[in-house]
């Protein structure tokens, strides 16, 4: 198992794969880790080459056993501590307006903060056989960052669930309770067969679309109809929606200009 950097950064044909590269603490979400996290991300949304981003694991069965116990026990004074809870929410803040499409690619468990971590991509493939879920009630904690993930996820009896009781469900369960999108024994295949399929999209139009469902996920309705209205007339005027109905009448692949 590997001790190099807490996130590796890789590109290709558009995919920018970052991967989770403490394998010894089975990635546990260290102040480390994490920052060299946020720091890939915004690599990758500053990088013109980059069109999708697929976060993975270098261990084998352990996608991330969720946040670092061991800092949680120390001595830090609480002040300290409250002070560097700050990447949490900066990380799933990022995700969710990171302009590009990201794709969580669950190859082993996701646990705690890394079920919390998954829940925040746009998209989640496991792997059969893999377990999620939130058992920090069980060491006397509680899921509370991951709480508003969890909840706008699935239904409140059954995040409730998964939170109160602390048991974990296989990959298939969390299939059919909304948690993740599709379950495969081709994993590999299959993450870099999605990732394809979204580098093809127009770079342009996924941003657009991706900022409106941030910007208007939590508004009432009639707020988001004109919010999303809006948007619609900006995507109207782009060059990309243009060439990409003349590509679908001619039967050819668009070639997207991004403006």
């Amino acid at each position: 198992m590997s001790d190099g950097k807490p996130v590796v950064y890789a590109v290709t044909d558009g995919v920018a794969t970052l991967t989770l590269n403490r394998p010894r603490s089975r990635n546990a979400l260290s102040d480390d880790l994490l920052d060299e996290l946020l720091l890939a991300l915004e690599q990758a949304r500053r990088d013109e080459a980059v069109r999708v981003v697929v976060l993975a694991s270098a261990h084998e069965r352990v996608f991330s056993a969720g946040g670092d116990l061991k800092a949680f026990a120390s001595d830090t004074p609480t002040v300290a501590k409250y002070a560097g809870l700050d990447r949490f929410p900066r990380l799933f803040r990022l995700l969710a307006t990171l302009g590009k499409p990201v794709i969580a690619a669950v190859g082993g468990d996701a646990l705690a903060g890394g079920f919390g971590l998954a829940l925040a991509c746009d998209l989640v493939i496991a792997r059969r056989g893999v377990r999620l879920g939130c058992p920090e009630i069980n060491v006397g904690a509680f899921p509370f960052m991951i709480s508003a993930l969890i909840d706008r996820t699935i239904g409140r009896l059954q995040a409730n669930e998964l939170m109160l009781l602390g048991g974990l469900v296989d990959a298939d369960e969390a299939c059919r309770l909304g948690l993740v999108n599709t379950v495969t024994d081709d994993f590999e295949a299959t993450v870099g067969e999605w990732a394809a399929r979204l580098a093809a999209k127009s770079p342009l139009l996924l941003r657009l679309g991706k900022d409106a469902l941030a910007a208007t996920r939590d508004l009432p309705l009639d707020r988001a109809l004109d919010a999303l209205r809006a948007q619609l007339a900006i995507a109207l005027s782009t060059e990309d929606i243009r060439e990409g109905v003349a590509a679908f009448r001619e039967k050819r692949l668009p070639e997207w200009r991004m403006r």
